[in-house]
């Protein structure tokens, strides 16, 4: 199959990624070379390369301290919706992904048929984590993950995991050695912003070449980003989220996390009204969000759950899906262009 090459399209972008909320953590004293060992040994056992060829790879990394600053910081934990939509629905990253679908129409839309996403959706999720291309990140993927594995105890077994599964996926599925890959500050790769499990999982070598290039090839780029979504549970043609209208007498309601716990009509009796017709018996639940204008409410449903498994910030899922609409609004305007 010919390998469809990339338009560089895109503006400067912020990386969307949640992290764990905690104080700056410093590098810790530690017997690199016992859990270097313990890791390597691990990896064999797995399947991956043997324990010289990992140890001989994890020596050239480099613990950086501004990865550990940077993951302390998620952008999610200190900002209101009023502030964080500004920073990702923007009237060029609009331009940038109408321009950006329009060149890429037949290979969007194929995909997304395939896989029963909207194609608007998959340009959105590229256009926030990496304003289209981009900015894909400028840490080496090895860096960014044994730091994070060896020196950050809040989350050491979760990127331990990834960096094993670096190992696992080998050089030969990837576009670049493992040493040479180039990711954000918590080891996330290519326009997609895939972790190495999600690659495993999820990522898909759309263009038959034998590899998977999250970087240059926009065909495994945007049937990864599909097929995460589809094998997530995107349901095809239903509703993601609506605005609401909250009686004087609403019932005061702070789910969780954004997973449907209620039908629609159970919400509307409790004093939250769709300004959109939705069917009563849709799974769903309520998001508030402080607006530049007040409080808004919105039902939120199965799909825009979904989104969250991208990312569990539920500001990332809403301009996510405020993009796409835009985006899909700005394509329809000139639909033959």
């Amino acid at each position: 199959m010919i390998r469809t090459r990339l338009v560089l399209i895109g503006s400067l972008a912020l990386f969307g990624h949640a992290a764990a909320s905690a104080a700056s953590v410093a590098p810790r004293p530690i017997d690199a070379t016992a859990e270097q060992r313990a890791f390597a040994a691990e990896v064999a056992k797995e399947g991956g390369p043997d324990e010289a060829a990992v140890l001989a790879t994890l020596s050239g990394a480099k613990t950086q301290q501004s990865i550990l600053d940077a993951i302390a910081r998620p952008a999610e934990k200190t900002r209101e919706w009023k502030d964080y939509r500004p920073i990702f629905v923007t009237d060029k990253r609009v331009v940038d992904g109408v321009a950006f679908y329009r060149a890429n129409r037949e290979l969007l839309e194929r995909v997304g048929g395939e896989y029963g996403v909207p194609p608007e959706v998959i340009v959105a999720i590229i256009g926030v984590e990496t304003s289209y291309g981009k900015i894909t990140g400028k840490y080496r993927v090895l860096d960014a993950l044994s730091t994070l594995a060896f020196n950050y105890p809040p989350r050491a077994k979760f990127f331990r995991g990834e960096l094993k599964q670096l190992f696992l996926l080998g050089d030969q599925h990837l576009a670049y050695p493992i040493d040479e890959l180039k990711g954000s500050y918590a080891g996330a790769m290519g326009w997609g912003q895939f972790m190495p499990t999600s690659i495993a999982q999820w990522a898909k070598d759309e263009d038959g070449d034998g590899s998977i290039d999250l970087w240059n090839s926009l065909p495994d780029i945007t049937a990864s980003v599909a097929n995460y979504f589809a094998a997530h549970g995107w349901q095809k043609d239903q509703p993601v989220t609506v605005r609401a209208q909250p009686a004087g007498d609403a019932q005061a309601l702070a789910p969780a996390n954004s997973e449907p716990a209620y039908t629609l009509q159970q919400l509307e009796a409790w004093g939250y009204a769709p300004l959109e017709r939705v069917e009563a018996e849709t799974p769903s639940t309520l998001l508030k969000l402080e607006g530049e204008r007040g409080p808004e409410f919105w039902l939120t449903f199965k799909n825009f759950y979904v989104i969250t498994r991208y990312n569990r910030s539920p500001l990332y899922s809403m301009a996510v899906w405020q993009l796409a609409q835009e985006i899909a609004a700005g394509v329809a305007e000139n639909p033959s262009s």
